[in-house]
Parts: structure tokens; sequence; C-alpha cells
């Protein structure tokens, strides 16, 4: 199948396959014109290294999933320990985002919001120090 049925099969721009090639994520044969010749076992590794950006894997990250995927001798402990590893990840990300939020949140209340030149909002941001409210 050509890059446009293989983006089609997997839901994937043809600009990120390219891209995964690049990296060498997949390898497609290569046609005497030149062309990309992806077979269904591509497009399938194309659809898995999707769901695995949609669960926000990092590249390498999906390099390794995609090795294990391919080792029919892994140990799904594995497997398990890099989501895991992703997983927390996640959840720092989300404590930031909540510390973020809270701290934003409040001056938002706190800023009138009407005519006057007055700003809790600008004055938290020009503040020297830490950098966080």
């Amino acid at each position: 199948m050509n890059i446009k049925d293989a983006a089609a099969a997997s839901g994937l721009p043809a600009k990120t396959i390219r891209y995964y090639e690049e990296i060498g994520l997949i390898r497609p044969v290569r046609s005497e014109n030149g062309y990309r010749d992806f077979s269904e076992a591509d497009a399938h590794k194309l659809t898995f290294l999707a769901r695995a950006r949609g669960l926000g894997f990092a590249i390498e990250d999906c390099r390794a999933l995609l090795a294990l995927w391919e080792d029919r001798d892994r140990a799904s402990a594995d497997v398990k320990r890099l989501a895991e590893a992703h997983l927390d990840e996640i959840d720092r990300k989300i404590a930031q985002l909540t510390g973020l939020r809270a701290s934003l949140s409040d001056l938002v209340r706190r800023c009138h919001g009407d005519g006057r030149p007055d700003c809790p909002i600008l004055t938290d941001l020009a503040r020297m120090g830490t950098g966080a409210s």
C-alpha cells in the first residue's frame, strides 16, 4: 500500500509516517521507482504507534514499546514497568497543573476586572523572586 493508504489505515498524517520512517520506527520497503510500499504489518505498527502516542508516550518510549511488542519472548513486567513510569510522569504533570490552576484561579479571583489600573495578576507576574505565587 502507498503512504496515503497507510495514513488512512493508521489514522496518522503522511508527514508523521515519513518522520517515523526517518527516525527508524518503521521501515517500509521501497519499490524500484523509490516509492514506499507499506505492508499490512507496517500499517499495524503505525496504528500501534498512533495509539501509544495518543496515550502520551514519548517517541523513545514508543520505540521501546514497539521493540517489546515485537519480542515474543518479552516479559510483561518490562512493559508494565515502562507504562508505570509513564503513569508516574502523568501524575507529576497533573499535580503541577493542579497547582498552577490554583495559583491562577486565586489571581483571577482577586482581580476586579474593571476600569481601574491596579491588577493583582500583573503585580504577581512582575514580582521578583521564585516565580511562583
